[in-house]
Protein backbone atom coordinates (compact mmCIF):
# COMPACT_ATOMS: atom_id res chain seq x y z
CA UNK A 1 0.00 0.00 0.00
CA UNK A 2 1.51 3.25 -0.91
CA UNK A 3 1.29 5.86 1.60
CA UNK A 4 0.73 9.46 0.98
CA UNK A 5 1.46 12.43 3.57
CA UNK A 6 -0.42 15.83 2.72
CA UNK A 7 1.42 18.69 4.76
CA UNK A 8 -2.07 20.86 5.48
CA UNK A 9 -4.78 18.12 4.81
CA UNK A 10 -7.58 20.49 6.75
CA UNK A 11 -8.19 22.55 4.23
CA UNK A 12 -10.26 22.42 0.78
CA UNK A 13 -7.79 20.53 -1.44
CA UNK A 14 -6.32 18.51 1.09
CA UNK A 15 -9.14 17.27 1.91
CA UNK A 16 -10.64 16.26 -2.01
CA UNK A 17 -7.30 14.90 -2.12
CA UNK A 18 -7.13 13.22 1.01
CA UNK A 19 -10.62 11.41 -0.86
CA UNK A 20 -9.36 11.05 -3.82
CA UNK A 21 -6.12 9.02 -2.56
CA UNK A 22 -7.85 6.95 -0.26
CA UNK A 23 -10.60 6.04 -2.99
CA UNK A 24 -7.31 4.89 -4.93
CA UNK A 25 -6.14 2.56 -2.00
CA UNK A 26 -3.37 4.72 -0.73
CA UNK A 27 -2.78 4.64 3.40
CA UNK A 28 -3.30 8.70 3.80
CA UNK A 29 -1.39 10.62 6.50
CA UNK A 30 -2.34 14.26 6.99
CA UNK A 31 -1.20 17.39 9.14
CA UNK A 32 -1.82 20.20 11.23
CA UNK A 33 -0.22 22.44 13.17
CA UNK A 34 -1.89 20.74 16.00
CA UNK A 35 -3.98 17.91 14.97
CA UNK A 36 -4.96 17.41 18.99
CA UNK A 37 -7.33 20.40 18.75
CA UNK A 38 -8.06 20.30 15.03
CA UNK A 39 -11.79 19.98 13.84
CA UNK A 40 -11.18 18.98 10.56
CA UNK A 41 -14.52 19.36 9.50
CA UNK A 42 -13.70 19.30 5.39
CA UNK A 43 -12.37 16.06 6.01
CA UNK A 44 -16.10 15.27 7.98
CA UNK A 45 -18.08 16.42 5.10
CA UNK A 46 -16.30 14.06 3.33
CA UNK A 47 -17.32 11.48 5.71
CA UNK A 48 -13.44 10.22 5.15
CA UNK A 49 -12.27 11.80 9.00
CA UNK A 50 -11.71 8.04 10.63
CA UNK A 51 -10.00 7.04 7.49
CA UNK A 52 -7.16 9.40 7.74
CA UNK A 53 -4.12 9.20 10.19
CA UNK A 54 -3.80 12.78 11.05
CA UNK A 55 -0.45 15.07 12.68
CA UNK A 56 0.52 17.29 14.18
CA UNK A 57 3.23 19.20 12.70
CA UNK A 58 4.29 22.84 11.94
CA UNK A 59 5.79 23.40 8.36
CA UNK A 60 8.11 26.45 9.73
CA UNK A 61 9.76 24.18 12.09
CA UNK A 62 12.24 21.98 10.54
CA UNK A 63 12.52 19.64 13.24
CA UNK A 64 8.82 19.06 13.25
CA UNK A 65 8.51 18.40 9.68
CA UNK A 66 11.67 15.59 9.59
CA UNK A 67 10.23 14.14 12.61
CA UNK A 68 6.95 12.93 10.51
CA UNK A 69 8.56 12.58 7.41
CA UNK A 70 10.51 9.85 9.37
CA UNK A 71 7.57 8.71 11.12
CA UNK A 72 5.12 8.40 8.43
CA UNK A 73 7.94 7.07 5.58
CA UNK A 74 6.20 8.39 2.74
CA UNK A 75 6.53 7.46 -0.47
CA UNK A 76 4.26 10.80 -1.58
CA UNK A 77 4.48 14.12 -0.18
CA UNK A 78 1.64 16.51 -1.15
CA UNK A 79 2.69 20.37 0.44
CA UNK A 80 -0.60 22.20 0.67
CA UNK A 81 0.38 23.77 4.04
CA UNK A 82 0.69 27.72 4.42
CA UNK A 83 -1.34 30.97 4.54
CA UNK A 84 -3.93 30.36 1.20
CA UNK A 85 -5.38 34.14 0.91
CA UNK A 86 -4.11 37.05 -0.62
CA UNK A 87 -5.85 39.23 1.12
CA UNK A 88 -4.75 38.07 4.30
CA UNK A 89 -1.03 38.32 3.18
CA UNK A 90 -1.32 41.63 2.98
CA UNK A 91 -2.18 41.97 6.45
CA UNK A 92 0.14 39.48 7.97
CA UNK A 93 2.98 39.38 5.00
CA UNK A 94 5.51 37.68 7.34
CA UNK A 95 3.45 34.38 8.31
CA UNK A 96 3.22 33.81 4.46
CA UNK A 97 6.63 34.29 3.25
CA UNK A 98 7.29 31.69 6.30
CA UNK A 99 4.18 29.07 6.51
CA UNK A 100 5.03 29.34 2.60
CA UNK A 101 8.52 29.63 1.16
CA UNK A 102 9.80 28.45 4.59
CA UNK A 103 7.04 25.55 4.81
CA UNK A 104 8.11 24.01 1.27
CA UNK A 105 11.87 24.97 1.93
CA UNK A 106 11.82 22.69 5.05
CA UNK A 107 10.23 20.04 3.04
CA UNK A 108 12.69 19.80 0.51
CA UNK A 109 15.26 19.34 2.72
CA UNK A 110 13.33 16.65 4.91
CA UNK A 111 13.56 14.84 1.69
CA UNK A 112 17.64 16.01 1.14
CA UNK A 113 18.35 15.18 4.59
CA UNK A 114 16.69 11.55 4.68
CA UNK A 115 18.08 10.77 1.09
CA UNK A 116 14.33 9.53 0.16
CA UNK A 117 12.61 8.71 -2.79
CA UNK A 118 9.80 10.54 -2.06
CA UNK A 119 8.04 12.09 -4.45
CA UNK A 120 6.75 15.74 -4.01
CA UNK A 121 4.23 18.42 -4.93
CA UNK A 122 4.17 21.83 -4.09
CA UNK A 123 0.89 24.05 -4.40
CA UNK A 124 2.51 26.78 -6.56
CA UNK A 125 -0.34 29.61 -7.55
CA UNK A 126 -1.42 31.70 -10.43
CA UNK A 127 -0.83 34.51 -8.43
CA UNK A 128 2.63 34.35 -9.51
CA UNK A 129 2.40 35.51 -12.76
CA UNK A 130 0.82 39.14 -11.98
CA UNK A 131 -0.95 40.70 -14.48
CA UNK A 132 0.21 39.62 -17.75
CA UNK A 133 -2.37 42.08 -19.47
CA UNK A 134 -4.48 39.62 -20.52
CA UNK A 135 -2.39 37.10 -22.37
CA UNK A 136 -2.76 33.65 -20.99
CA UNK A 137 -0.26 32.58 -18.69
CA UNK A 138 1.61 29.20 -19.26
CA UNK A 139 4.67 27.36 -17.47
CA UNK A 140 7.11 29.52 -19.65
CA UNK A 141 5.20 32.85 -18.40
CA UNK A 142 7.53 35.51 -16.44
CA UNK A 143 5.96 35.93 -12.94
CA UNK A 144 5.58 39.21 -11.44
CA UNK A 145 3.78 38.79 -7.98
CA UNK A 146 1.71 41.51 -6.81
CA UNK A 147 0.93 40.49 -3.66
CA UNK A 148 2.56 38.98 -0.10
CA UNK A 149 1.22 35.82 -0.86
CA UNK A 150 2.35 35.80 -4.31
CA UNK A 151 6.14 37.08 -3.51
CA UNK A 152 6.20 33.44 -0.73
CA UNK A 153 4.34 31.59 -3.98
CA UNK A 154 7.45 32.29 -6.43
CA UNK A 155 10.03 31.70 -4.00
CA UNK A 156 8.45 28.55 -2.94
CA UNK A 157 8.31 27.69 -6.65
CA UNK A 158 12.06 28.30 -7.47
CA UNK A 159 13.07 26.46 -4.52
CA UNK A 160 11.16 23.24 -5.47
CA UNK A 161 12.55 23.66 -9.42
CA UNK A 162 16.29 24.45 -7.41
CA UNK A 163 15.70 21.13 -5.53
CA UNK A 164 14.52 19.00 -8.38
CA UNK A 165 17.52 20.06 -10.66
CA UNK A 166 20.27 20.19 -8.16
CA UNK A 167 19.82 17.34 -5.82
CA UNK A 168 17.48 15.14 -8.53
CA UNK A 169 14.80 15.61 -5.69
CA UNK A 170 11.14 14.57 -7.79
CA UNK A 171 9.47 17.06 -7.25
CA UNK A 172 6.86 19.04 -9.26
CA UNK A 173 4.83 22.58 -8.71
CA UNK A 174 0.99 22.99 -9.65
CA UNK A 175 0.64 26.28 -10.70
CA UNK A 176 -3.34 26.16 -10.00
CA UNK A 177 -5.41 28.91 -11.46
CA UNK A 178 -8.55 29.96 -8.33
CA UNK A 179 -10.49 26.63 -7.95
CA UNK A 180 -13.40 26.47 -5.74
CA UNK A 181 -15.92 24.05 -3.79
CA UNK A 182 -18.76 24.25 -1.29
CA UNK A 183 -15.72 23.67 1.15
CA UNK A 184 -14.56 26.82 1.12
CA UNK A 185 -15.01 29.49 3.99
CA UNK A 186 -16.85 32.39 3.67
CA UNK A 187 -13.46 34.44 3.80
CA UNK A 188 -12.88 32.99 0.14
CA UNK A 189 -15.33 35.23 -2.04
CA UNK A 190 -16.75 33.12 -4.71
CA UNK A 191 -18.67 31.53 -1.28
CA UNK A 192 -18.91 34.49 0.24
CA UNK A 193 -20.67 34.96 -2.75
CA UNK A 194 -23.23 31.40 -2.70
CA UNK A 195 -23.77 32.25 0.92
CA UNK A 196 -24.98 35.06 1.10
CA UNK A 197 -27.11 34.58 -2.24
CA UNK A 198 -28.47 31.48 -0.21
CA UNK A 199 -29.70 33.61 2.77
CA UNK A 200 -31.23 36.30 0.68
CA UNK A 201 -33.08 33.52 -1.30
CA UNK A 202 -34.41 32.22 1.81
CA UNK A 203 -35.64 35.93 2.96
CA UNK A 204 -32.59 37.95 4.44
CA UNK A 205 -32.58 41.60 3.55
CA UNK A 206 -29.12 41.42 3.81
CA UNK A 207 -26.59 43.11 1.24
CA UNK A 208 -23.85 41.71 -0.55
CA UNK A 209 -21.05 43.73 0.03
CA UNK A 210 -17.80 43.79 -2.58
CA UNK A 211 -14.94 45.13 -3.55
CA UNK A 212 -13.64 44.81 -7.27
CA UNK A 213 -15.90 42.98 -9.31
CA UNK A 214 -14.39 43.43 -12.87
CA UNK A 215 -11.58 41.72 -11.95
CA UNK A 216 -11.24 38.34 -14.44
CA UNK A 217 -10.48 34.85 -13.28
CA UNK A 218 -10.42 31.41 -14.54
CA UNK A 219 -12.31 29.68 -11.86
CA UNK A 220 -12.08 25.53 -11.69
CA UNK A 221 -13.61 23.14 -9.73
CA UNK A 222 -11.41 21.67 -6.29
CA UNK A 223 -12.09 18.22 -6.85
CA UNK A 224 -11.17 18.04 -10.39
CA UNK A 225 -7.79 19.59 -9.47
CA UNK A 226 -6.25 17.48 -7.04
CA UNK A 227 -6.54 14.43 -9.59
CA UNK A 228 -3.69 16.51 -11.27
CA UNK A 229 -1.43 16.82 -8.36
CA UNK A 230 -1.50 13.10 -8.10
CA UNK A 231 -1.67 12.66 -11.98
CA UNK A 232 2.23 14.96 -11.91
CA UNK A 233 3.39 12.58 -9.22
CA UNK A 234 2.87 9.57 -11.66
CA UNK A 235 4.94 11.01 -14.62
CA UNK A 236 8.20 9.25 -15.46
CA UNK A 237 10.04 12.62 -15.11
CA UNK A 238 9.05 15.67 -12.35
CA UNK A 239 7.85 18.92 -13.79
CA UNK A 240 5.53 21.95 -13.30
CA UNK A 241 2.40 22.25 -14.78
CA UNK A 242 -0.36 24.98 -15.33
CA UNK A 243 -3.98 23.82 -13.86
CA UNK A 244 -6.96 25.40 -14.74
CA UNK A 245 -10.14 25.75 -16.94
CA UNK A 246 -8.87 27.70 -20.14
CA UNK A 247 -11.76 30.19 -19.91
CA UNK A 248 -11.91 33.61 -17.34
CA UNK A 249 -15.12 35.92 -16.45
CA UNK A 250 -15.55 38.59 -14.55
CA UNK A 251 -16.37 38.55 -11.08
CA UNK A 252 -19.15 40.44 -11.99
CA UNK A 253 -20.17 37.65 -14.38
CA UNK A 254 -20.05 34.76 -11.31
CA UNK A 255 -22.30 37.12 -9.52
CA UNK A 256 -24.61 36.95 -12.12
CA UNK A 257 -24.41 33.61 -12.50
CA UNK A 258 -24.85 32.54 -8.74
CA UNK A 259 -28.11 34.87 -8.08
CA UNK A 260 -29.44 33.73 -11.41
CA UNK A 261 -29.30 30.11 -10.31
CA UNK A 262 -31.55 31.10 -7.43
CA UNK A 263 -34.07 33.43 -9.02
CA UNK A 264 -32.22 36.55 -8.30
CA UNK A 265 -31.59 39.73 -9.83
CA UNK A 266 -28.09 40.27 -8.30
CA UNK A 267 -28.61 44.10 -8.92
CA UNK A 268 -31.32 44.58 -5.87
CA UNK A 269 -28.99 42.90 -3.45
CA UNK A 270 -25.13 43.77 -4.08
CA UNK A 271 -23.19 46.91 -2.94
CA UNK A 272 -19.80 48.13 -3.93
CA UNK A 273 -17.14 49.27 -1.46
CA UNK A 274 -14.12 50.51 -1.86
CA UNK A 275 -12.69 49.57 1.75
CA UNK A 276 -12.55 45.86 0.25
CA UNK A 277 -9.97 47.03 -2.57
CA UNK A 278 -6.56 45.31 -2.09
CA UNK A 279 -3.87 47.49 -2.31
CA UNK A 280 -2.71 45.20 -5.84
CA UNK A 281 -4.61 43.62 -7.34
CA UNK A 282 -4.79 41.05 -11.20
CA UNK A 283 -6.93 43.13 -13.68
CA UNK A 284 -7.15 40.14 -15.63
CA UNK A 285 -5.70 36.37 -14.89
CA UNK A 286 -5.76 33.92 -18.23
CA UNK A 287 -4.48 30.57 -18.16
CA UNK A 288 -3.23 28.30 -20.89
CA UNK A 289 -3.24 24.56 -19.37
CA UNK A 290 -2.32 22.65 -23.06
CA UNK A 291 0.49 21.38 -21.63
CA UNK A 292 -1.34 19.32 -19.04
CA UNK A 293 -3.55 18.23 -21.14
CA UNK A 294 -1.45 16.80 -23.69
CA UNK A 295 1.39 15.47 -20.92
CA UNK A 296 -1.09 14.62 -17.98
CA UNK A 297 -4.33 14.06 -20.34
CA UNK A 298 -5.96 16.49 -17.67
CA UNK A 299 -8.72 18.76 -18.69
CA UNK A 300 -11.16 20.35 -16.94
CA UNK A 301 -14.97 19.01 -17.39
CA UNK A 302 -16.66 21.93 -15.32
CA UNK A 303 -16.31 25.88 -15.72
CA UNK A 304 -17.78 28.79 -13.78
CA UNK A 305 -21.25 28.58 -14.99
CA UNK A 306 -20.99 24.98 -13.53
CA UNK A 307 -19.67 25.66 -10.44
CA UNK A 308 -21.67 28.45 -9.37
CA UNK A 309 -24.50 26.15 -9.91
CA UNK A 310 -22.78 22.88 -7.63
CA UNK A 311 -22.11 25.25 -5.36
CA UNK A 312 -25.61 27.05 -4.76
CA UNK A 313 -27.06 23.23 -4.54
CA UNK A 314 -23.81 22.55 -2.11
CA UNK A 315 -22.51 19.62 -4.71
CA UNK A 316 -19.26 18.42 -2.54
CA UNK A 317 -18.48 15.92 -5.29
Amino acid sequence: MRRALICGISGQDGAYLAKFLLAGGYEVFGTSRDASVAEFHNLKRLGIHRSVKTLSMAVNDFRSVLQVFRQVDPHEVYNLAGQTSVALSFEQPVEAMQSISSGTLNCLEAIRFLDANIRFYNASSSECFGDTGGVAANENTSFKPRSPYAVAKCAAHWQVANYREAYGIFACNGILFNHESCLRPERFVTQKIVASARRIAAGSDEKLVLGNTAIIRDWGWAPEYVEAMHGMLRMDKPDDYVIATGHSISLENFVEMVFSHLNLNWHDHVNISPALLRPTDLAVSRSDPGKAAKILGWRAQYHANDIARMMVEKVYD
